[in-house]
């Protein structure tokens, strides 16, 4: 089968499209022909993994080791990319019972990655279920990582209707997700993003939008129940006033500094830092594919790319022209 590989470390010029085996599923896997998977932030960070620094990394850097070990150190140990996917079920193992071939198929890998190939092979017990009906291969594939790890994080937030949320950094796989969560439980949902993803943005449905190149939300006067921080971008001390007085500042990414200053305000009956991992789970994975088809969450497509044109997404990612969300069309 086709696949993009890389063998080191570097930039986009290191994917390669390569024949290598077809995978055959054990007795508890299907074997997925994949129609289309994405590029996130995740499959850069991999690619690049070799050279990316502690102020690079979006978490505490003693994780920074244990992460290279798992990642490779000198090389890549995984040498596929792509951790969302949908697809068609071609094969099953003689014990897998909720799933049967020709089912469509969608799903999230996480750092197993993989899903840059014709086929995969995943346990049927993993982050796989049957496709939103209302949804294209396409626009399916972009909402497994996303979606899980915001509706993960917002869940533990217990957000109330008429709540003020701001998502600092809306535009990316976990922001874009976040807008439409905290929406759908009620709250009054502020974006923050660049100059070319403002569009992008209100499509989600967001009630206001922030252009961060051009206002310092922190100097608006806005009070927030909720900052919900995607890349670690803005400080608790300056955001503090932005906050009502039992608000909360969210870091889905975040150093020790924050796990800090988390500990120092746990105990504080009012304002809160709380840094959290995300964890995936398959129903989850079923909540949001019962929203999908219920119209309450959605997925917009900057741009398309084949197999082969892996390597020209990496760059047209990093180029930060993007408007939306990159998918690579596997069949």
């Amino acid at each position: 089968m086709k696949a993009i590989t890389y063998t080191e470390y570097g930039s986009p010029d290191v994917l390669k499209l390569q024949e290598i085996a077809k995978p055959e599923p054990k007795d508890n896997e299907i074997l997925i022909r994949i129609r289309a998977t994405r590029v996130n932030y995740g499959d850069m960070l991999a690619r690049k993994f070799g050279s990316v620094t502690t102020k690079e990394f979006n978490m505490p850097g003693i994780l920074l080791l244990p992460a290279r070990m798992d990642f490779g150190i000198r090389k890549p140990k995984k040498y596929v990319l792509g951790s969302e996917f949908s697809g068609v079920i071609e094969a099953v193992g003689k014990e897998v019972k909720r799933l049967k071939i020709g089912d469509e198929v969608f799903g999230y890998r996480g750092p197993l990655f993989g899903a840059y190939a014709e086929y995969l092979c995943m346990p049927e017990s993993g982050l796989v279920t049957h496709k939103p009906a209302n949804m294209s291969f396409e626009e399916a594939t972009l909402i497994p990582y996303g979606a899980l790890t915001a509706l993960s994080h917002l869940k533990k937030m217990n957000i109330q209707p008429g709540q003020k949320v701001l998502v600092n950094g809306a535009s990316g796989g976990i922001g874009s997700a976040g807008v439409q969560l905290a929406k759908y439980f009620g709250a009054e949902v502020t974006g923050v993003c660049g100059t070319n993803k403002l569009a992008f943005v209100r499509a989600l449905g967001a009630d206001k939008v922030i252009d961060y190149t051009k206002e310092d939300f922190t100097q608006n006067s806005e009070k927030y129940d909720l900052i919900y921080d995607i890349l670690g971008r803005s400080s608790f001390d300056k955001s503090q006033s932005s906050l009502t007085p039992k608000g909360i500042h969210l870091y889905a990414s975040f150093k020790m500094k924050q796990v800090i200053q988390m500990i120092q305000t746990s105990k504080s009956t009012g304002k809160k830092v709380i840094c959290t991992f995300s964890s995936e789970t398959l129903d989850n994975l079923n909540f949001i594919k019962e929203l999908v088809e219920a119209g309450k969450f959605k997925t917009v497509i900057d741009k398309r790319f084949s197999l082969e044109e892996t390597a020209e997404a990496h760059r047209y990612y990093e180029s930060g022209k993007n408007t939306g969300n990159i998918v690579i069309s596997v069949s």
